[in-house]
């Protein structure tokens, strides 16, 4: 028998405590949680990839272990319906703050859906304390000085603030 294992894929520039929240939650769900990190050309993310995935690492293996899943952190510069097939995920995790992401990834699981029939798409609710957090508002306040440790894993803030105090 395989394990069951479902794919979280995203830019995860930086990491964020609504990340956190939803590799919390899936992990209580699977057995095996694939965190895919996607790699495109066309963008210019603040952390390379090996940056982002070491901070998944130092940040995710924790929970997973606190829940009895195994973690791993993989990278993909394809279609997320090939990451899942190629790491054997039954799974998609999405991870919902409000109506606004709902429209937007129920049209994604269409898609995925139409892709790749065989991978089920399941939406997470973010918790109350993490619905505003975004990866691109964090990128924004850290740009500016501001203080994001109330939505940053710690490891996280020091990162963004060590990258910002060099520009």
């Amino acid at each position: 028998m395989t394990t069951r294992t479902a794919l979280y894929a995203g830019s995860f520039d930086p990491v964020t405590n609504g990340h956190l929240d939803v590799v919390r939650q899936a992990c209580r769900l699977v057995p095996r949680l694939v965190l895919a990190i996607g790699v495109h050309p066309g963008k210019a993310p603040l952390f390379t990839a090996e940056e982002r995935a070491a901070l998944l690492r130092e940040t995710c293996e924790p929970l997973a272990a606190a829940e009895g899943a195994s973690l791993d952190v993989v990278t993909f510069d394809d279609l997320a319906v090939t990451a899942a097939r190629r790491c054997g995920a039954r799974l998609f995790i999405r991870g919902l703050r409000d109506g606004t992401d709902l429209d937007y990834e129920m049209q994604l699981a269409g898609m995925n859906g139409a892709m790749a029939p065989e991978v089920q798409t399941v939406f997470l609710p973010a918790s109350t304390g993490v619905r505003p957090i975004t990866a691109t508002l964090v990128r924004q306040i850290a740009a500016m000085g501001g203080d994001v440790s109330p939505f940053v894993p710690s490891v996280v803030a020091a990162r963004l603030a060590a990258r910002f105090a060099k520009s």
